[in-house]
Formats: structure tokens, C-alpha cells, sequence
């Protein structure tokens, strides 16, 4: 059987994240939904990882085996005429047989956007930034400086977790200006991620730009590696899982 890899992105509104659930509808669920209807057969996707509900994704990575009747098949454009409009199928490739989308994956880049505006929020906008206004960026970006490298993020993993190690290598965080003035973008990358560790570190150092915490808390945070000394989770909607490197 092939195995293929897809890279997708979408717009996770209207989603409750990548992963299969009861309680309501994932990509995940809608792309092995057409998958299964073009292979009249049950066909299971593997994703690079979990994102949640709301987060968007520009470089979602995927595999699935395929029957080999289907091995020329254009999954692209079959998918891409099926799937809804916020989910959109980017590239396809076949890969050898041992290639898998979480476990091949050396580094992820997550990117976390903020509209600084204080006056408006541009609806076009809305459901992908979070609104935060009166920031100090210059003190988040010396407090980034504290958060990059090898660390144990314990104090920044959200319960419900899995992992045996909580460690991982956070590169040097970049602020980057966004498509309009006012809006900032933030990029993580690192070796893995732990559960909803980038919306905690974003949640961090809105805190430290608003005056709460000084930059220098994250030293504290860190070594203490408890999550109940962390600041509060930011919104989902302003995350977006950029690329996967393999």
C-alpha cells in the first residue's frame, strides 16, 4: 500500500482541532470522511500532532496508506474538490513506507499573532488574532530571551498530557510586524511542543507586556515547573502551526 503525505492548511473556527472527539467535528474527521468515500474502504490519517480547537494551520502535515489501485491518483485535486472551503489541501507526495507525520518530525514552527490596535480590530481579522492593547514588546522580547533553549517547560504544559519528558529546545523567539499596523506576529520553533505550550508562553509574555510580571519571572517559572505559577492560557485563535520539518 502507498503512503502518501499531505500538507494542509486551514482555518480552525469552526472546528473543535485536528483530533477525533465525541463532542464535535475535527479536520481530522472531515478529511478521513472524503479519504474513506474515495477508497470504498475505511482509511485512517495520522497527523504531525494535536492542534486545538480554533487553531489554524497554514503547514499541517499528514499520512495516510492508500489501496494500490489508487497509486497515479491525484489526491490534491480529488480532496481539494470535496473538502469545505476553510480546509484546503496544500501538497501531496508520495513517501517510503517508515515515514510517519508525528514521529519523523524534528522541528515544528508555530507562529501566534496579536492586533495591538486599541481602537478597532478589523473584522477580517478577528478570527485570527488576539486583541491585546497597551503592550510593552520590548520588555516580551527580553522575556523571550529567558524562555529560549533547553528547558524543562513542565510549568508551561497544560494538563492531559502524555509525554514522558517535559523537556524540550526552544529556538530564539522572532517578532515580525503582521499584514497591518499594529498587528505582531510571534514564531516558535522547537524539537516538539508540549500541550498548548506556545499559547502558555504567549500567555506569558502578554503578561510581562502589560506590566504584570517582569522579565525576568521567567527564570522562576521555569525552574519551579509548576503550571499553577504560570500565567493563564492565551486564546487559541491567534496560533497557527506554520511548518513541520522533517
Amino acid at each position: 500500500m502507498p503512503r502518501i503525505k499531505l500538507i494542509l492548511a486551514y482555518v480552525g473556527t469552526n472546528y473543535h482541532g485536528w483530533q477525533i472527539q465525541k463532542n464535535g467535528l475535527t479536520i481530522q474527521e472531515v478529511l478521513e470522511t472524503q479519504l474513506s468515500r474515495i477508497c470504498n474502504q475505511p482509511i485512517r490519517v495520522h497527523g504531525s500532532g494535536r492542534t486545538d480547537a480554533g487553531v489554524h494551520a497554514l503547514g499541517q502535515v499528514a499520512h495516510f496508506d492508500a489501496p494500490d489501485s489508487r497509486l497515479d491518483f491525484d489526491w490534491q485535486l480529488a480532496l481539494n474538490a470535496m473538502l469545505p472551503k476553510d480546509i484546503a489541501i496544500v501538497d501531496t507526495s508520495p513517501v517510503p513506507p517508515d515515514f510517519h507525520a508525528r514521529f519523523s518530525a524534528v522541528h515544528k514552527h508555530y507562529s501566534y499573532t496579536l492586533w495591538t490596535e486599541p481602537r478597532f480590530t478589523l473584522p477580517q481579522r478577528a478570527p485570527l488574532v488576539w486583541a491585546v492593547h497597551n503592550l510593552d514588546l520590548e520588555a516580551m522580547d527580553q522575556a523571550a530571551t529567558y524562555l529560549a533553549g533547553t528547558h524543562d517547560f513542565a510549568a508551561f504544559q497544560n494538563s492531559g498530557a502524555d509525554t514522558s519528558s517535559t523537556v524540550r529546545t526552544l529556538e530564539p523567539m522572532i517578532r515580525t510586524p503582521g499584514q497591518y499596523p499594529g498587528e505582531w506576529v510571534y514564531h516558535f520553533q522547537a524539537n516538539g511542543f508540549l500541550k498548548q505550550m506556545v499559547r502558555n508562553l504567549m500567555g506569558f509574555l502578554v503578561q510581562v507586556g502589560r506590566g504584570a510580571l517582569l522579565p525576568q519571572k521567567a527564570q522562576e517559572i521555569l525552574s519551579g515547573k509548576d503550571r499553577c505559577q504560570a500565567p493563564g492560557t492565551a486564546p487559541p485563535q491567534g496560533l497557527c502551526l506554520e511548518q513541520v520539518f522533517y
